[in-house]
């Protein structure tokens, strides 16, 4: 009598297995994935790709700005070093109007002309010295700016993104426990709409902030190293100009 129980009940597990697989059959594909989705998830999505964009456009305008700024410094270095050298100051400067996109010629150029300014004869005074240096500190503040241009936003984005995708998580488990209580039933296909829409915006969420946060500290750093050039590069201008004014 219990083998007989036993045979029954087995008789109708591969059925009930088929209509459990047959009811958690969801299309993985894009558009299955955005075919279950909620108009709020939708809008999350929505928000975390243009954030996505965002973040991209501000890492390749940056990767190239930094990689011409390092390739035209470098350049432009040893040349306005050598014409410095020989007491030619309008050749250092138009050395540096030629590199418009090195941090270093930015700087030093606005020291140089502002040396010039004061007119090339005659005795160099304190004064001239400390305008000059005054120039190259405004310089210094200005190409910082330039150079953290769009950081804010990608730190913003870095830092979002994923509490973004936790409140598309949230909504996707209130939908799953909502389809729940709509259909009275608590197999797997009740729930799989609103579980493959929490995990997507999560999911979503971490791929748009971890390149963001990595890059940011990337850039961070590069703009802390162009910063100690321009300090060293003000700092070794403004005793050119002192040991000139000792002549």
């Amino acid at each position: 009598m219990i083998l007989a129980h036993l045979a029954t009940t087995f008789a109708h597990v591969p059925a009930s297995l088929a209509l459990y697989f047959e009811e958690a059959q969801v299309s993985f594909s894009v558009m299955g994935l955005w075919g279950n989705m909620g108009w709020l998830a939708r809008c999350v999505v929505i928000l975390l790709f243009i954030m996505s964009i965002w973040s991209l456009a501000v890492i390749i305008d940056r990767a190239l700005y930094f990689s011409a700024a390092r390739k035209q410094s470098r350049e432009f270095a040893p040349k306005v070093a050598g014409a410095l050298k020989d007491g030619r100051l309008d050749e250092a400067i138009k050395v540096a109007d030629r590199s418009k996109k090195s941090h270093l010629a930015e700087v030093v150029t606005a020291g140089l002309q502002e040396f010039r300014s004061f007119g090339s004869g005659g005795t160099i005074t304190e004064e001239q010295v400390e305008s000059s240096k005054r120039a190259l500190e405004r310089s210094e503040a200005i190409v910082h700016a330039k150079l953290k241009r769009g950081l804010g936003g990608l730190a913003t984005i870095g830092s979002t993104a994923p509490f973004i995708g936790l409140f598309g998580t949230v909504v996707g488990i209130l939908n799953a426990f909502q389809q729940i209580a709509t259909q009275k039933t608590s197999g797997i296909g009740a729930v799989a709409g609103g579980i493959s829409e929490a995990l997507v915006t999560t999911a979503f969420g971490l791929l748009v902030a971890i390149p963001a946060v990595m890059t940011f500290n990337y850039f961070t750093g590069k703009v802390e190293a162009f910063d100690v050039e321009m300090d060293n590069s003000s700092s070794e201008l403004v005793d050119y100009f002192i040991k000139q004014s000792h002549r």
